[in-house]
């Protein structure tokens, strides 16, 4: 067994947490001399502190090993593409960085991320599309992805809280709805009355009235009831957790409140306990969970990707969802999973397969350029507004873990989970992927020149010079 040293990953992990030296070594039942050393990559984790490092903080043992730094590496080479590629800058070189000194690389990458946005900025001043070339805020929808990311997809408080009062309501499947109308009614004076509108939830305080859309579905209503419920009992808790990360007041520091209000939600109405236990009973057979529940299919999917609580873990999923064009508009992972923000997905990616055939449920062993295979589930879903001819919105829904969990899902069975030659290879996006030789790709590799001939072509599409593979 190789010794794991991640000194800066503990420093930064305890002064997150605000303790001193002294304080953690009391808590790991060693001696602050200790701790240093092993802060200092002086002395390996051995198995026992790792142990109680994971209960204390609530962590992942994965926290600590050099997997964690995938994520961060593969943000890094992706908004550090061009800078890299002419300052020779190896991939080990960056798991370094990531690994040893992580903030400094979290640096590096914000840098970059300005730097490509400015770039398209100055873009479009240039074609004439701007009069001026603007201030450069990340996108607050962005920002709130980052949020959960950064937490793993899991609020260990809120999650807490939120099973806590559906044991005090009884919340039961199929007795969801009544509970919540209950608590509502009873609690907060609010009453439920039907929308007429487009709008599919509406709450006017003055009145004490939530408006829900007629054209929601049971499972629908009861989230919104849900989602309110937090709002009224828990609205200060909210504000705090959103202010740990972002200014009162703010456009970011609202969608935050909205979001983390969504997760009490879905932690209301399948509560961490009795869904965890469901969802390892039938092996993560999705559909038998969406029928046990009365919920739809992504409302499961994305509950199953928060199931991370210390002690009771379930699988840890990468959630995904993306409509026909490629757009992303919702990704959270608790794995080390990465998701491209600029050029698109990879259409080798099942996720695009599903459209083809809505309804049915789509797996996939797909293999990233740095050799980790995950298993990923993937089904289309349609949501209409109503009557004939109305638009709808059509998405697919992907649910990935990593191959060393995926025996424990139903979808699993009969596939050779063993072998790599079993895995369809996929990347990160066209411009950022690593796969020189992918005929799939429809854009050429940034920072890679290309070796143009007229005397000759190549089943690639975009064949790179001559010694740059």
């Amino acid at each position: 067994m190789s010794k794991t040293y991640a000194g800066a990953r503990l420093r930064r992990l305890r002064e997150e947490r605000r303790m001193s030296q002294a304080e953690l070594a009391r808590t790991l039942a060693i001696s602050p001399s200790y701790l240093n050393q092993m802060e200092h990559d002086s002395r390996p984790l051995t198995v026992p502190v790792l142990l109680r490092l994971t209960e204390t903080f609530g962590v992942d043992p994965g926290f600590f090993s050099e997997r964690d730094a995938t994520r961060l590496v593969a943000d890094l080479r992706e908004a550090l593409v061009g800078e890299l590629a002419d300052a020779r800058v190896s991939s080990s070189d960056l798991a370094e960085l990531a690994s040893r000194m992580p903030a400094v690389a979290q640096v590096l990458l914000d840098l970059g991320r300005r730097s490509q946005l400015l770039s398209e900025r100055l873009a479009e001043a240039a074609d004439g599309r701007d009069g001026a070339v603007p201030d450069l805020p990340r996108s607050p929808h962005e920002e709130i992805r980052d949020f959960f990311y950064r937490r793993r997809n899991y609020l260990h408080d809120t999650d807490l809280a939120a099973e806590h009062l559906a044991d005090e309501l009884g919340i039961r499947p199929g007795e969801v709805t009544r509970a919540l109308t209950a608590r509502l009614t009873d609690a907060h004076g609010v009453r439920m009355t039907a929308e007429t509108g487009d709008r599919l939830h509406h709450y006017d305080d003055a009145t004490r009235t939530l408006h829900l859309s007629g054209r929601l579905r049971p499972g629908q209503r009861a989230f919104r009831m849900a989602t309110q419920l937090a709002l009224l009992e828990h609205g200060d808790v909210l504000d705090r957790q959103a202010a740990d990360d972002f200014t009162p007041g703010t456009p970011t520091h609202a969608l935050a409140r909205i979001g983390i209000a969504h997760y009490f939600a879905a932690a209301l109405v399948l509560p961490y306990r009795a869904f965890h236990t469901a969802a390892e009973e039938v092996r993560y057979d999705i559909e038998r969970l969406t029928d046990r529940y009365g919920l739809g299919y992504e409302t499961v999917c994305h509950r199953l990707s928060t199931l991370q609580r210390p002690r009771l873990r379930g699988v840890p999923f990468s959630f995904v969802r993306v409509d026909r064009a490629g757009n992303l508009s919702k990704r959270q992972s608790a794995t080390g999973f990465h998701f491209s923000r600029t050029g698109g997905t990879c259409p080798l990616w099942n996720v695009y397969e599903a459209f083809a055939a809505p309804g049915r449920i789509h797996v996939q062993i797909a293999e990233m350029p740095d050799g980790q295979r995950y298993l990923w589930t993937a089904r289309a879903i349609t949501r209409h507004r109503g009557g004939w001819g109305e638009p709808g919105k059509t998405f697919a829904i992907g649910l990935g873990c990593e191959i060393r969990h995926a025996h424990r899902l139903v979808y699993s069975d009969g596939l050779d989970l063993s072998s790599a030659s079993a895995a369809t290879p996929i990347g990160m996006g066209c411009r950022v992927c690593e796969r020189l030789d992918c005929p799939q790709r429809a854009a050429p590799p940034l920072g890679r020149p290309l070796r143009i001939d007229q005397n000759s072509s190549t089943f690639v599409p975009y064949p790179v010079a001559d010694g740059q593979k």
